[in-house]
């Protein structure tokens, strides 16, 4: 959940933690819509996981998929708006959003993007892949990334930080692969559907702080469920 580049140094608040666990609750509500069992709803089981390795509380968890499924009186329904755009410096961004008051949402984004620019839909999608994204680190020092990528019917793979290797796969592979790993020697951390840029840009200094600021202004927005920037590094 959140945003998907990277801050360095940065402290995790209970303000954040508390937006964390909104996004997620959001993510197993909407999943829990096709049903209330993780075993039969692959979107339902990958945001439970997230949830749990973000160590949010089992009854938060339950409740959040009563409310999807609409077994509780309070149930709430979400919609999903993704919108497309430019952080400063023409850095692509795609923004997805899961609300239960679109005109709010609207105005909202519309007043984040000013310090950047708001595009059309398909504006800046093309420069994007949309994937599988599969974070998982090695059981063992013999367990090999490539052997495992193979036979676990990823599609490629790359090494990210601390030792924790990135898994992409198609979409609709998404849960076989995260399900397939373990049994390959590799013990997933995340996995999730989301944006890759294909063309990310360099940025440093003033001008990439300026790029962070901007996201992370976009990524705090309640209704704000994922960013993804086409930033470099």
């Amino acid at each position: 959940m959140g945003a998907q580049w990277k801050t360095k140094n940065k402290e995790t608040t209970a303000a954040a933690k508390g937006r964390i666990f909104t996004k997620l609750a959001r993510e197993i509500m909407v999943a829990a819509r096709a049903g209330a069992d993780p075993d039969m709803n692959p979107r339902l089981r990958l945001a439970m996981e997230q949830a749990k390795k973000a160590s949010m509380p089992k009854d938060t968890i339950e409740r959040a998929i009563k409310k999807g499924a609409g077994l509780l009186d309070d149930g709430v329904s979400f919609e999903k708006l993704t919108y497309e755009g430019f952080a400063p410096h023409r850095v692509p961004v795609i923004v997805e959003c899961l609300t239960d008051n679109v005109n709010r949402t609207v105005t909202n984004i519309r007043i984040l993007f000013r310090k950047g620019q708001l595009g059309n839909s398909g504006s800046v999608a093309w420069d994007f892949d949309y994937l599988g994204m599969i974070e998982a680190t090695p059981e063992s020092a013999g367990a090999d990334a490539e052997v495992a990528a193979i036979e676990a019917g990823a599609r490629d793979l790359e090494p990210a930080e601390n030792g924790t290797t990135l898994f992409l796969t198609e979409p609709t592979d998404l849960d076989a692969v995260s399900r397939a790993l373990p049994k390959h020697g590799f013990v997933v951390q995340s996995a999730q559907l989301g944006y890759r840029p294909k063309n990310p840009v360099t940025l440093d200094g003033a001008a990439r702080a300026e790029v962070e600021a901007f996201l992370e202004a976009v990524d705090a927005d309640d209704d704000v469920q994922n960013v993804y920037a086409g930033l470099a590094g």
